[in-house]
């Protein structure tokens, strides 16, 4: 999901860092690598490899670029280094929001908030509903199905530190708290999913109906899952080729064509009194 938008957008060279104790126990992430054409491998991680491939050393090249999540170290140090390099997005812990009614396994919403809150202790599950007794029928599935789980102290704790059920009392409702959350993870899990079409503009990635859990487009689905995260999706979105294309602006004017829009240009220059910038355009104006 990191490299294929790249290799899309031309980038040349793409290097990988990823703590590799043994080969053998990475063997699936290091052949996925090589058939997504990954030219390096750098067996490191954590905040010194941000810190390495930006500023390279004597064994690491430098890198113009850093994409990819990463734990709360690994966030910091690429806040620290961006604008020495790029960087895709500032990402915090994973997070859902799962709109559910009537219609709703109430286990199947259940695993679906489990699936994020097993991240992290700090991931955020939220439900939302309209109707109270979908949110206890969510409750009660939670309460049975819980004591099953592998990372069942993680899940506990994402929910005890930042889980929220929330009832609401109409679809506009619901709709303006998405836009005001704009979270990840965003599951509509309604018998109508469509009547949110082109009401929900702050979000990460959408999951719509209730065959489509969020945790397949981690894997199978197509979709980047390289999402923005703490309300961030309000002005970002998730990893694509744009995040590796640049745009240059390339401006050839005639001789005539400065004549023709020299002048707005000299008032405005003269008015934020940086006089050179007049005179560079004067300069090249016909004299009357």
């Amino acid at each position: 999901m990191n490299v294929i938008p790249a290799k899309v957008a031309g980038v040349k060279n793409i290097i990988m860092s990823c703590p590799i104790n043994s080969v053998k126990e990475h063997a699936l992430a290091i052949i996925a690598a090589d058939l997504c054409g990954v030219d390096k491998i750098y067996r490191m991680g954590g905040a010194h490899a941000v810190s390495a491939l930006a500023y390279g050393t004597k064994t690491i090249e430098s890198v113009d670029k850093i994409v990819g999540p990463g734990n709360i170290y690994v966030t910091l140090a690429k806040k620290t280094v961006f604008g020495d390099v790029g960087i895709d997005n500032i990402a915090g812990p994973s997070e859902v929001v799962v709109v559910a009614d009537k219609t709703n396994n109430p286990d199947w919403v259940a695993m679906d908030l489990f699936s994020q809150a097993e991240h992290d202790e700090l991931a955020q599950p939220i439900l939302i509903s309209s109707s109270i007794q979908v949110l206890k029928n969510v409750q009660d599935s939670i309460e049975k199905l819980l004591p099953s789980m592998l990372r069942k102290n993680i899940i506990t704790k994402s929910f005890n530190n930042r889980g929220m059920f929330i009832k609401t009392k109409s679809d506009k409702e619901i709709t303006n708290l998405i836009n005001s959350i704009a979270p990840e993870h965003l599951e509509i899990n309604v018998k109508n999913y469509k009547k949110y079409d082109k009401k929900i503009f702050n979000a990460g990635s959408i999951c719509n109906g209730k065959y489509t859990p969020m945790s397949v487009s981690d894997y199978t689905v197509g979709t980047n899952h390289v999402l923005p995260t703490s309300g961030s999706s309000k002005f970002s979105s998730g990893l694509n080729i744009n995040e590796f294309i640049k745009k240059i602006s390339i401006v050839t004017l005639s001789k005539l064509g400065v004549e023709k829009i020299g002048n707005p240009a000299i008032k405005l220059s003269e008015f934020e009194k940086l006089f050179a910038h007049s005179l560079s355009i004067k300069s090249r104006i016909r004299r009357s």
